[in-house]
């Protein structure tokens, strides 16, 4: 069969191609054609017809700088699933993108899948209404997201999250830390990871707060995990000073290494807790106390972290937007890099509750098998 898969970003290029190597084994005749990146292309054998890098863009300005980019792409997509015509079109996240490929696809009698549900139960809930009209099956990495589909009149299916099993074999296969240390010139001393996102928009916003808030740690060596597709001078200009900037395939790779990290909101803090890394979520955007306090009547939930969402209370702490400055930050990291404190002991044991809420089960796997099975 046939599979055209979009994915507009790093984690969910992470999450598709293992979803592809699921659909090729369970499939073997598979053909995929893919928006996304480098590792649905090592997955697939083929390179993406557009890559995720040249359409990551967030935030009002970096949108509307880019709009007649955006709208190539997406006018790309719906030309390509149009011609191939495919078995299915599975989208991951990349609502406001992909929601308009399957109004597309649907006209064509397309069958369309989501795998990694867009985030309508935070906001723009009414989002739902294109998901009911349009998307044949969702497929939920999140625990608590099949019951707010049930009470919007659709059904989802969790399927396990995938990020368990990809950290806990990525986490089986680090390197010692004197080779990890070897490996990137560093000298042996405490290390904080900094992984400001993906984005340009993200790292212009955050990087800075976290090289301030480190400052006040001179005992620790800051370390900053580069995104793929962005370069060592866009870093430079945008708040890295004089830290190392460590590329690997997998953050992972230097969080095992790390004493504690400040983590953009994202798919990050779930890895980062998945690894039992202590944490502090940090998203500066402007900065401002008015945006915060929109930000708040927006939202549907009461956090935007993962791991707090995943177990229903706050064990990483959020510092966002106004409280997202290098003080407040550098105050709430101190008692997570102590060995022993109270606040690092709870947010660890957070961790071990969430591992118990989102289970063992193979979210690719279970997929794959879903959709041939639909199909």
């Amino acid at each position: 069969m046939h599979y055209f898969i979009i994915a507009g970003e790093a984690s969910g290029d992470l999450h598709a191609s293992h979803l592809i190597r699921a659909l090729r084994e369970r499939d073997p005749e598979a053909v995929v054609t893919f928006f996304g990146g480098d590792l649905m292309a090592a997955a697939a054998g083929v390179q993406p017809l557009v890559h995720y890098r040249d359409m990551a863009y967030m935030g009002f300005s970096e949108v509307l700088r880019n709009i007649n980019k955006i709208g190539e792409n997406l006018r790309a997509a719906k030309r390509a699933v149009e011609m191939a015509h495919p078995d299915c079109l599975i989208l991951v996240d990349y609502p406001s993108f992909n929601l308009k490929v399957a109004a597309k696809a649907h006209a064509l009698g397309i069958p369309v899948f989501y795998y990694i549900s867009p985030k309508i139960w935070a906001w723009k809930k009414w989002r739902i209404r294109d998901i009911r009209r349009t998307v044949k099956r969702v497929f939920s990495i999140l625990p608590f997201e099949p019951e707010f589909y049930r009470a919007n009149g659709f059904d989802a299916t969790y399927v396990g999250n995938p990020s368990v099993e990809e950290v806990d074999a990525r986490l089986a296969a680090t390197a010692s830390r004197a080779d990890f240390l070897a490996e990137h010139k560093l000298r042996d001393r405490p290390l904080i990871a900094l992984l400001p996102g993906s984005r340009k928009g993200e790292i212009r916003n955050n990087l800075p707060v976290m090289n301030l808030a480190t400052n006040r740690f001179p005992q620790y060596r800051a370390v900053i995990v580069a995104a793929p597709g962005i370069d060592d001078d866009f870093y430079r200009a945008n708040g890295a000073g004089n830290l190392p900037l460590i590329r690997t395939t997998s953050a992972i790779d230097v969080l095992v290494h790390c004493r504690g990290a400040l983590v953009t909101s994202g798919t990050a803090t779930l890895e980062t807790a998945l690894a039992g890394i202590p944490q502090v979520v940090t998203y500066r955007a402007n900065g401002s106390k008015l945006s915060y306090d929109i930000m708040k009547k927006l939202l549907s939930v009461d956090f935007v972290s993962l791991p707090n969402l995943i177990v229903g209370r706050e064990i990483v702490p959020e510092r966002l937007l106004h409280t997202c400055t290098p003080d407040i930050v550098g105050e709430t990291l101190a008692p997570l890099l102590r060995e022993g404190a109270p606040a690092r002991e709870a947010q660890l044991a957070g961790y071990a509750d969430m591992r118990r809420i989102l289970g063992t089960e193979n979210a690719a796997d279970n997929t794959a098998r879903l959709i041939i099975d639909e199909l």
